[in-house]
């Protein structure tokens, strides 16, 4: 099944992969949710945008221990650096992420549509300026925009009450409608509007080429191929089909 999701790969006009959180649990970040996930261990009304609005302060001090001091050491694996090959080989045209956690650009990749936003970026509720993460002191809790003096600064990734950021949900459709050949990987589809994506792909006859470490609510709908196995082991066995030559 490798050998055939690598033909497809090869032959394919325009291929997109779709990535969740299983892409970098090997990167060391849980998820959000299932038995190991983040919202077992913290209220997620943290992530609620008029609990953020009227609570700045109690949420950025489990927004920081969660997403900079604890994500914020985590390195990209050989799975995102595999999508990048494929991308500098000129085998995959973009990638649909719904993690935030800027490993895809990190590993090398440069067409990233990142569906719901990103933690590396903070953006002021008040003025709109953005921010690196890295250049704001987060010991100082609810940190302030410099630009406009007093605006809270926001992680930019979507809250709970927030819409999905364009043009990355736009692009996302548009990317995934276009595609003859569609990965998901890492991602059971449990999250709207995001699981709506793949059927999206698969509604203009993309071949549907799922890696999992479990079958997902995709796999008996919509996929053609199901790798089952660890984002990092599949698809450095899948890019050295598609290559025909070991790099990771």
């Amino acid at each position: 099944m490798i050998k055939e999701a690598a033909e497809l790969i090869r032959k394919g006009k325009r291929v997109t992969a779709f990535t969740g959180a299983g892409i970098s649990v090997e990167s060391g970040i849980p998820p959000f949710r299932g038995p190991e996930g983040l919202w077992n261990r913290y209220d997620p009304k943290i992530l609620e945008i008029n609990y953020f609005r009227h609570n700045p302060e109690q949420s950025w001090m489990v927004i920081k221990k969660i997403f900079y001091d604890f994500f914020g050491t985590a390195k990209f694996n050989k799975s995102h650096k595999a999508l990048a090959v494929l991308e500098e080989k000129k085998l995959l045209s973009s990638i649909i992420t719904q993690n935030i956690d800027n490993l895809h650009q990190e590993a090398g990749s440069r067409v990233v549509h990142e569906y719901h936003g990103n933690s590396k970026r903070l953006v002021c509720m008040d003025c709109g300026e953005f921010f690196p993460s890295s250049e704001i002191d987060l010991n100082s809790l609810p940190p302030l925009c410099s630009s406009c003096g007093s605006g809270l600064l926001k992680p930019d990734f979507i809250f709970f009450g927030e819409p999905i950021p364009e043009p990355a949900g736009s692009n996302s459709i548009d990317d995934a409608e276009r595609s003859d050949v569609f990965l998901i990987i890492g991602t059971s589809g449990e999250i709207m509007p995001a699981s709506m994506i793949p059927y999206a792909a698969k509604k203009n006859n993309s071949k549907i080429i799922e890696i999992n470490t479990e079958r997902s609510s995709f796999t008996n709908s919509i996929t053609d191929i199901f790798l089952q196995g660890k984002a990092t082991e599949t698809l450095s066995k899948l890019l050295e089909a598609v290559l025909k030559t070991p790099l990771l």
